[in-house]
């Protein structure tokens, strides 16, 4: 690896790292990157998660404010993700590729409008929030979307944090900056999962990892601080319109 394709992996990887853990959007730049370094499309799939499952632990550490009380919804969650992590992964390894290629620009871009819709009033962060309507278990619908967007991550992942944050923003009566927190954790443990079968069964390009997991480590450590300093409407319309481009150049790409 030259130099120069070191410096292009680390620096898309602190750009994948700070849009990842504020937005979401962590492979618009680190699978791009990957593909310009010259790995196929498969393998740079599954390097990227690879990275993305090491980075992810940066983001969640510095989103420890933000998870205060939220242990509870994160287990029930966790465990669908997990279970959704696997089955992405597997289906991966299996199936042709481009199975989902065209139907992720729609998912992106009708999460993404959806969580432009939505609106919630700013609460500062440690005021308590009252109880959720009911706990996950008794919401099939909600538990079905986070299985889905979880299968969707450990498959590809491009903007899987747009639809988690969508959807998440949509059921639970939190700040945006909590919900983003959960978001980290959630799709998190879906890429540790995923990366797991993809280190054991998959063609990862370690040499890549190296670089990129580094700017991830970087990227994800100062996302969760920049959150706090954002109005969380600024924040969720700049969410939105970066998935909204994402989605377009995804639906380009496809079709």
């Amino acid at each position: 690896m030259t130099p120069g394709v070191f410096a292009l992996l680390v620096g898309a990887g602190v750009a994948a790292g700070l849009s990842g853990s504020i937005a979401g959007l962590a492979s618009l730049f680190s699978y791009p990157a990957l593909l310009a370094a010259g790995l196929p499309a498969t393998s740079a799939n599954v390097t990227n998660t690879v990275s993305l499952a090491v980075g992810s632990v940066s983001s969640i550490t510095s989103s420890r404010p933000e998870l205060v009380g939220q242990a509870g919804t994160a287990r029930k969650l966790g465990a669908i993700c997990a279970v959704g992590g696997a089955a992405g992964a597997g289906l991966l390894l299996l199936t042709p590729p481009g199975l989902f290629t065209r139907v992720v620009p729609f998912l992106v871009a009708g999460s993404s409008v959806l969580l432009l819709l939505s609106r919630r009033n700013p609460v500062p962060l440690g005021t308590p929030m009252p109880a959720p309507p009911g706990p996950p278990r008794r919401r099939p619908g909600v538990l079905v979307g986070v299985l889905a967007v979880s299968v969707y991550g450990g498959y590809f992942g491009a903007a899987a944090g747009v639809l988690m944050l969508a959807l998440l923003a949509t059921v639970l009566p939190e700040t945006l900056m909590r919900v983003n927190a959960l978001k980290n954790v959630l799709l998190g443990l879906a890429n540790v999962i995923a990366a797991v079968g993809f280190a054991v069964f998959g063609p990862v390009s370690w040499l890549a990892v190296v670089p990129l997991t580094i700017g991830l480590l970087l990227g994800s450590w100062f996302g969760p601080p920049v959150v706090r300093r954002l109005p969380a409407n600024l924040l969720r319309i700049g969410i939105a319109v970066a998935g909204i481009g994402l989605a377009v150049k995804l639906g380009l790409d496809a079709y």
